[in-house]
């Protein structure tokens, strides 16, 4: 399924539509048109596949301004590194290739030009290079996959190469994650294919000019504590450096960043592969601290809720399982219609979890209920993709307070990105029992149905029937790619998708292009409701290939 598609990604936009007539650019929803902005990808040239091919994962990663010593306030000083928005100003004169783009340039002073070799950040010609030390890396990257390596592309660029390449010789990188909140420099997690784990920090990695890790702290060194390949690595929301790391053995190993990643840990055996366990590490200088052993079979994508309280895991059994992260107790989940689940992801209040996998729906589950609410049917193929939008805000439920409407997306391997609504007082559930969970019942003077009953703590819920869930139909099904799709983001400003191959589409949402155009000086977001940033990061499926 994968073929040299991406052989064609470094020629210019205009021969790259001219390749792909049959995909738009631009695709049509209930609030305007999302164009297709830019394209970014990996130089073919430099892809090696010693270790076999792996599928492509994109994270989000927001550096924020390094700190400095007061100054006299200047006119970008009333937008915080954090708000994800800055002034036009600062678009135009830190834009990495000259032109003005939605989000802008990453770096004051950073240029690059558009024929800069990968892993040279200094190969301009221009006299402010990116390989100085003074180079601060603020802003907002890309980092992704491919082959052997790990690559960075600057956001606010609408270079299609990328800045930065890593190149591992040992083994694939197959998942990331990034910590905007990180105390200290390490930041970005980088999972093998090995099972090795790396934390390094990003700035540092933009600071170098070569093309191996800089700084960088090793977990798991050669398989000392688990050989089986990494699946999902994530930082633990308010962790003081905690992270977990997901693999395929059905096994979770939990590690402090501030501990040295070669210290001693042994684990006893499994004794049951079916049942959760979780063991602590003997020794207070052991790292990691503590395996979780989650299912009988791969761990195939983990998600923290944004509070850190809940971890959910999804895997090869078909089972969404969540956990209190710090009680290290199961607190619900339940089977997929069929096959494996392979994608997850939490809504912003944590109420709501998405699923997506080989039975090619869009599961939601309800933390309230502990069950699943709806089925999401509009997919031809495997969904490896989920997300919600944070940044989309119901029509009406301005000044409530309340989210009465979510918006959320799904990529599959049918290439197409669909988005959906929510709204649950809208939802229809079909007049037959639902054990063990209660009855439905319906409110007097509206069609809203509710179940009498949540499920019991802890338990976890068998297949449901097809007449059982209420199904739900996407707002909108485009083809957005050749390839067979791997995740989604959503920004402020665009949404992101990514196929298997490396290969990532921006699309900008609607107005903001002409918010661009027409104002040169300030960005206009009363269409969106602001939001504080949080690491984003794709959740796609991690099964081998």
């Amino acid at each position: 399924m994968m073929n040299s598609a991406n052989g064609m990604m470094s020629t210019s936009s205009s021969s790259a539509a001219a390749q792909t007539p049959a995909l738009k650019t631009y695709f049509k929803t209930p609030d305007g048109r999302y164009k297709l902005h830019y394209e970014k990808t990996h130089p073919s040239g430099l892809l090696h596949y010693a270790h076999g091919k792996t599928v492509t994962q994109v994270t989000l990663a927001h550096l924020k301004d390094k700190p400095t010593p007061s100054i006299p306030a200047a006119a970008p000083s009333s937008f915080s590194a954090s708000s994800g928005v800055r002034s036009a100003a600062a678009r135009l004169l830190g834009g990495s290739n000259g032109s003005r783009s939605f989000v802008g340039g990453n770096g004051g002073s950073k240029s690059v030009s558009g024929n800069g070799r990968v892993g040279s950040l200094g190969s301009s010609s221009s006299s402010n290079s990116m390989a100085t030390t003074n180079f601060d890396g603020k802003g907002a990257y890309l980092v992704f996959n491919v082959g052997d390596a790990i690559f960075i592309s600057d956001l606010n660029s609408q270079d299609k190469d990328p800045i930065k390449s890593v190149h591992f010789s040992n083994s694939n990188p197959v998942c990331h994650a990034f910590d905007q909140d990180a105390k200290d420099g390490h930041d970005l997690l980088i999972g093998l294919h090995s099972g090795d784990v790396y934390s390094v920090s990003l700035r540092q990695q933009l600071q170098d000019v070569g093309k191996k890790l800089v700084g960088a702290q090793h977990y798991n060194k050669d398989g000392s504590v688990n050989n089986s390949r990494c699946t999902s690595v994530a930082w633990v929301p308010g962790g003081d450096g905690a992270f977990v790391v997901a693999h395929t053995d059905g096994n979770l190993y939990v590690y402090e960043k501030s501990k040295d990643g070669a210290g001693d840990t042994s684990f006893p055996v499994v004794r049951d592969q079916m049942q959760f366990s979780v063991a602590h590490a003997r020794y207070s200088k052991s790292n990691p601290v503590a395996r979780w052993h989650i299912c009988q079979g791969s761990i195939n994508s983990i998600a923290f809720s944004t509070d850190g309280t809940y971890l959910a895991t999804v895997g090869r059994d078909g089972y969404l399982r969540v956990f209190d992260y710090s009680k290290e107790l199961i607190v619900c989940g339940g089977k997929s219609y069929y096959g494996a689940l392979l994608c997850c992801a939490w809504s912003m209040d944590g109420k709501y979890i998405l699923t997506g996998g080989e039975d090619d729906l869009v599961q939601v589950w309800s933390m309230e209920d502990r069950k699943v609410v709806a089925w999401g049917e509009g997919h031809n193929s495997w969904v490896s993709g989920v997300a919600f939008d944070s940044y989309w805000s119901s029509p009406n439920s301005e000044g409530t307070g309340e989210t009465i409407m979510y918006r959320f997306g799904s990529v599959g391997q049918d290439t197409q990105l669909l988005l959906w609504d929510l709204e649950m007082d809208e939802i229809v559930v079909p007049l037959r029992r639902y054990p063990p969970c209660g009855s439905p019942s319906y409110g007097a003077g509206n069609q809203s149905s509710h179940w009498d009953n949540a499920c019991p703590v802890g338990t976890l819920q068998p297949a449901p029937s097809m007449r059982d869930i209420p199904k739900i139909t996407p707002l909108v099904a485009h083809r957005v790619h050749n390839e067979p799709l791997s995740g989604l983001i959503f920004t402020q400003e665009s949404l992101l998708t990514v196929c298997r191959d490396g290969h990532i589409k921006g699309w900008m949402r609607p107005g903001m292009a002409e918010s661009l155009s027409n104002n040169t000086e300030t960005i206009s977001t009363s269409s969106l409701k602001e939001k504080p940033l949080f690491s984003s990061k794709i959740v796609s499926s991690s099964y081998k290939l």
